[in-house]
């Protein structure tokens, strides 16, 4: 009798290792259509955020062309926060321009400072930028203030902090936290103003932002936007006084 054991035992071997192979295969094939997937749905997401973005700048460049021969008092520069900031109800006696785009960094925004407010004549520019990349916000950051003294030494700047955040955003309170020192430091260097917003908003029990001042943790409600204007509008009163007496 012939002994098919071993031709049997290597045929089971040789169908164990295909299939591991076929597995192995198989795996390696879902992944690269996942990746494929996101990174397409991401060029999607990134295709509709550039044109928001772009409507924005052209949206300010139509603004300037309406301003070329008046002077405004303010220029609010900056992210989300900034963009929903209705500065003209909050604002009512003064001219004042919102040049935030939401999702900003402090690398576009120092991209786009000829359109958002070198092109447009303001007594005073307040900047709140650096929460979307609060890691690596000071790459750049001081390049902008150096910017603003080479390109528009006349008008008077504010540098707002990054404000305190609950839930998720919470998280990066303590950066945030020590990054409004070095804001705070920069300020003093150039000679700009700071405005504390981190603590007007902070509440201290729970160490994070008040519930009635956001909406989910990183954005402001209109009672947080009151808060922002409460801080704001003395400095910014202060230094539309200065530049008037300085420039009339």
């Amino acid at each position: 009798m012939i002994n098919t054991f071993p031709k049997i035992a290597t045929k089971c071997l040789f169908l164990k290792v295909y299939m591991r192979k076929f597995f192995i295969f198989s795996l390696v094939f879902i992944l690269l259509i996942s990746m494929f997937s996101s990174c397409k749905q991401e060029s999607v997401d990134m295709s509709g955020f550039w044109e928001f973005y772009n409507g924005k700048l052209a949206m300010f460049q139509e603004e300037n062309q309406e301003y070329a021969h008046k002077t405004v008092d303010a220029v609010f520069l900056g992210d989300s926060l900034t963009d929903g900031y209705d500065v003209k109800s909050y604002y009512p006696e003064y001219t004042v321009l919102n040049r935030g785009i939401g999702g900003d960094t402090t690398i576009w925004l120092e991209k786009r400072l000829d359109v958002s407010l070198y092109s447009v004549k303001t007594k005073v520019a307040i900047m709140l930028i650096g929460a979307n990349n609060i890691e690596t916000m000071f790459e750049n950051y001081q390049r902008i203030l150096q910017s603003f003294k080479e390109n528009v030494p006349k008008t008077k700047i504010i540098l707002l902090s990054l404000t305190s955040m609950g839930g998720e955003w919470g998280k990066k309170n303590q950066l945030a936290a020590y990054n409004n020192v070095k804001i705070k430091k920069l300020a003093e260097q150039y000679g700009f103003e700071f405005v504390d917003l981190y603590s007007a908003l902070l509440n201290l029990e729970d160490g994070e932002i008040y519930d009635e001042y956001t909406t989910d943790g990183g954005h402001l409600t209109p009672k947080g936007y009151e808060v922002l204007t409460n801080c704001i509008k003395p400095v910014l009163q202060k230094l539309v006084d200065e530049w008037e007496t300085e420039n009339n």
